[in-house]
Order: structure tokens, then C-alpha cells, then sequence
């Protein structure tokens, strides 16, 4: 931050006279703005020091008034270097409201303050490859919709910190439940986001505490829809004649049988390749959401797409693995993939992740543990959010489980007759 130029100056206002005395101002300047203050002093002109900018000492009660202007040059700069310390600009109409004792309006900092200073170091971040863009989307988004709730409920475009209660966030819910028609997990992570910006005020010292650190977001896990295996091979062996439709569908069969996110193979070059340690190859990337790595064992299927398609014109010109529409027409085109397979379900990029770790893999019995693993989540909890296990696969399990019963009852059986 630049220097700021500030001084403060004591001169005698002519004008303003009480019984034949002139009163005392105070000038205040920054940045060659100035703003001027009465005090309660008044002297006459012969017991005014103009060089000195002080009652002379011969005057009656110079040393009280003086006394009194040097306590007030010092409480304003005290003021004035305070932010300073902190590396904040302050005006001079600022500096009088604080010497009056008025509300500090630049320390008396809003709610969409914090939303620019915690917008600001995510940009950062970005820029230095440590985020994604699509993670700050996420909090443009509740700044719009905080926005929007201040304009209805409290008719203005913001509000001080140290106004905000448990109250706030409560009739919020109700706002983006009631008024914006969201589903309830929705809401929630709007709340979840605003919480994380509350925390940030108070990791800055705006406010001394989270003023709702006791509302509780519950989510709930909603039914999540997914192909089956039934659904992954009529969509396999349809024969489509439209290329766009065939590279598309192509495309989301390898998500679901890796479990990559639109985002990651639109970013695979044509060499992210690798051989693993059991000599197979191996397709792997960091997630920008957690930092984690995300490494799938490629299956047959992946592999013969990939192959399918190493010579094509979008992968040779853009040195890409796969040829990846925008997420926009390949979200579009799966649409017409669906009605054309006769699948009722609306497919989206997203479907064919959950795919990957229900029907794939924990329906074939592939642990938990290792799933989690090939997604890149950090937490088991996670990966159970996408892990519905199927009704085939429940009964699959209970009739080995019942075989094995039987098995052992029969036995039991024979070794009591003898």
C-alpha cells in the first residue's frame, strides 16, 4: 500500500464567536482531503499563537486548552496509525467519525467484503494452479444469492458483520428453500459456503466469532441414478451411424468404465499413458478438487477406444487422448444417445462416475477400499455417497451366504449320524 500524507492543524475560526472569542478548529488532512472539527475552545485573537498553532501561555487556562489540543492530535493519530499497521487506507472523513466517536465505517466491515477478500485469494490460487476455477464459481454463486436474499428480506445491498445472528442464516434457509425453490442438500451447500466466508471474517479479526456456528446442515444422500450392465451393453453393441453420436457415446462408456470426470479426459493428452507395476497400462491424473491422485488399471473396453481412436483428426491437431466435445453439446448429444438406446434415465457426464464405482466395480466385487483409491477421494464416506449397491448384487451375495449355510448344515448333518 502507498504512504498516505496526513497532518492535523489547530486555527482559530473567526467567524464563530461567543462573547467577543473566536473557537478553536481542528483540521484534519489526508491525501490533501480535509475535514475540519469544532472543539469547545474559544480564545480570543491576542491569545492565539498562529505559529504555534496554540493558546499562548500567558492566556487564562492555556495550559487546560493546550492540554486538551495535544489529547486530541494524539487520539487522531492513534486512529490514523492504526490502520496504517494494518495496511488499510483510511479518509479524512473516516478519521472524524472515529475522533467523534461515530461508527468506523471502514472497520465496521460487510458481508460481501469478506466474499471479495476470500474471492481475491482463490483467484490467487488459481492463477498459481492450486484451484480450480470451477471452486470459485461455487462461491460467486452464494455471493449472488446472498445478494439477492438482502435485497428481499432487508431491501438493502449489504450488510455490516457485526449484525449478522443465527437469525440470518436461519431465515436464509427458508429463503433459498421457499423463494428460490431449492431442493434441500442444495440450500445446504450454499450455507456450507457462506459458514466457510464467516470463518474467514473471523480468521481476519473482523468479527470475534462465526455467527452461525450452531446451524447445522444436514445433508441427505439422495438416490443417485446409474446404468446397469444390461444399459452399458446396449449402449456398447447399438450400432449408430451418426459419428458424433458414436464418438460421444464412445467417450462416456470409457468414464464408466474408469471412472474419470468429463474435466479429466477433456485435459488427457495423447501420452498420459503409463505402465503400472503390474505391467499393464495405467491412466492417471491429480484431482484440482482434492489434490489427490486419481489412478485406474485400464479394462479392455477403455483401451480399444483409445486405440479407436489415436489416429483421429481432433486427437492428432489438439494432441488429445480422446476427441472431447464442450461439456455443453456432449451433455446435449447423450440425450439423443439415450432415446436412441431406449434409456429412460437422463444421462449426464457425471452418471457415468457413479457408474464406474456401483455397477463396474462394487458390483463385481471390488472393494470398497480400492474404488475410493481409483476415484481420488480422501475419505471412504465419499465414495459411499456414489456406492449404491445393487439389488443383483445383494441377492448374488445372500445366495452365496445361503449356499454356504446349507453347505455347512449338510456336513453338521453327517458328522452327527456317525
Amino acid at each position: 500500500m502507498e504512504n498516505q500524507r496526513y497532518s492535523v492543524l489547530f486555527w482559530l475560526y473567526k467567524r464563530r464567536l461567543k462573547e467577543g472569542k473566536s473557537c478553536i478548529y481542528i483540521r484534519i488532512t489526508v491525501d490533501g482531503r480535509r475535514v475540519e472539527i469544532a472543539t469547545p475552545h474559544y480564545v480570543t485573537e491576542q491569545q492565539w499563537d498562529i505559529r504555534r498553532n496554540r493558546v499562548k501561555a500567558n492566556a487564562p487556562d492555556a495550559i487546560f486548552i493546550n492540554g486538551a489540543l495535544d489529547h486530541s492530535a494524539n487520539e487522531i493519530k492513534k486512529h490514523f496509525l492504526n490502520y496504517v499497521s494494518r495496511g488499510e487506507k483510511i479518509t479524512a472523513p473516516q478519521l472524524k467519525d472515529l475522533f467523534l466517536g461515530k461508527k468506523d465505517k471502514i472497520a465496521q466491515k460487510t458481508i460481501l467484503n469478506a466474499f471479495e477478500y476470500h474471492s481475491v485469494k482463490m483467484q490467487e490460487k488459481i492463477k498459481a494452479g492450486k484451484m480450480a476455477k470451477t471452486t470459485l464459481a461455487k462461491y460467486d454463486y452464494c455471493q449472488t444469492k446472498v445478494e439477492n436474499f438482502l435485497k428481499h428480506k432487508f431491501k438493502k445491498n449489504d450488510l455490516p458483520l457485526e449484525e449478522l445472528s443465527l437469525k440470518f442464516v436461519t431465515e436464509f434457509e427458508h429463503y433459498l428453500l421457499v423463494n428460490e425453490g431449492m431442493q434441500t442438500n442444495s440450500a445446504y451447500k450454499y450455507i456450507t459456503n457462506l459458514k466457510r466466508i464467516m470463518n474467514v471474517a473471523v480468521s481476519l479479526e473482523w468479527i470475534p466469532k462465526n455467527p452461525f456456528d450452531n446451524f447445522r446442515c444436514t445433508y441427505t444422500n439422495p438416490e443417485r441414478e446409474i446404468l446397469t450392465q444390461a444399459e452399458l451393453d446396449t449402449m456398447q453393441y447399438l450400432d449408430i451411424q451418426m459419428p458424433r453420436l458414436a464418438m460421444v457415446r464412445d467417450v462416456f462408456l470409457f468414464c464408466c468404465y474408469t471412472g474419470f470426470a468429463y474435466s479429466d479426459i477433456y485435459k488427457f493428452e495423447s501420452n498420459a499413458l503409463s505402465i503400472g507395476i503390474d505391467g499393464e497400462y495405467w491412466l492417471s491424473t491429480i484431482r484440482q478438487k482434492t489434490g489427490t491422485r486419481e489412478s485406474v488399471p485400464l479394462l479392455p473396453l477403455p483401451m480399444e477406444i483409445i486405440n479407436r481412436y489415436k489416429d483421429h483428426p481432433e486427437c492428432v491437431k489438439y494432441n488429445k487422448l480422446l476427441p472431447v466435445n464442450s461439456n455443453q453439446k456432449y451433455n446435449a448429444y447423450l440425450k439423443e444417445i439415450a432415446d436412441l438406446c431406449g434409456i429412460k434415465k437422463n444421462l449426464t457426464s457425471h452418471m457415468a462416475r457413479h457408474t464406474f464405482a456401483t455397477t463396474v466395480t462394487l458390483s463385481n466385487g471390488v472393494p470398497l477400499e480400492t474404488v475410493s483409491r481409483m476415484l481420488g477421494h480422501t475419505k471412504i464416506s465419499t465414495t459411499q455417497i456414489y456406492a449404491k449397491v445393487l439389488d443383483d448384487k445383494v441377492s448374488s451375495d445372500m445366495k452365496d451366504l445361503r449356499e454356504k449355510l446349507s453347505s455347512s448344515s449338510t456336513n453338521l448333518k453327517k458328522v452327527s449320524r456317525t
